[in-house]
């Protein structure tokens, strides 16, 4: 297996893990932050862009990871890659987002 295979299945990782907050926003009829607003990424856009942000990464993350390679739940490895991305990336949206809503706040404050 090509070492270009885990960087793709890291990348869908992300996009996968990208996914969930936008869907769920804009599934819930909520605004929330993406690429698309003013200031990017620190304004709010509409409930529609978000679902249609968040569909666009599960389709990309579906082609990096899906489609590249043999991708299997059973290769450690490969498992690996995926959660890595997906870990990496939420951690930074945790951290970079929770300014806006409060989840950088230690608990108990």
């Amino acid at each position: 297996m090509s070492w270009l295979h885990f960087v793709s299945y890291f990348f869908g990782g992300a996009c996968l893990a990208n996914t969930i907050p936008h869907l769920v926003s804009g599934l819930r009829g909520e605004p929330f932050q993406s690429p698309f607003a003013k200031p990017r990424g620190e304004g709010l856009s509409s409930s529609t862009v978000n679902v249609l942000w968040g569909f666009f990464n599960l389709v990309v993350g579906y082609l990096l990871v899906c489609r590249v390679g043999e991708f299997s739940l059973l290769d450690i490895g490969d498992v690996a890659a995926l959660g890595l991305g997906a870990l990496l990336l939420s951690l930074f949206c945790a951290r970079r987002f929770g300014q806006f809503h409060g989840g950088n706040t230690p608990t108990g404050s």
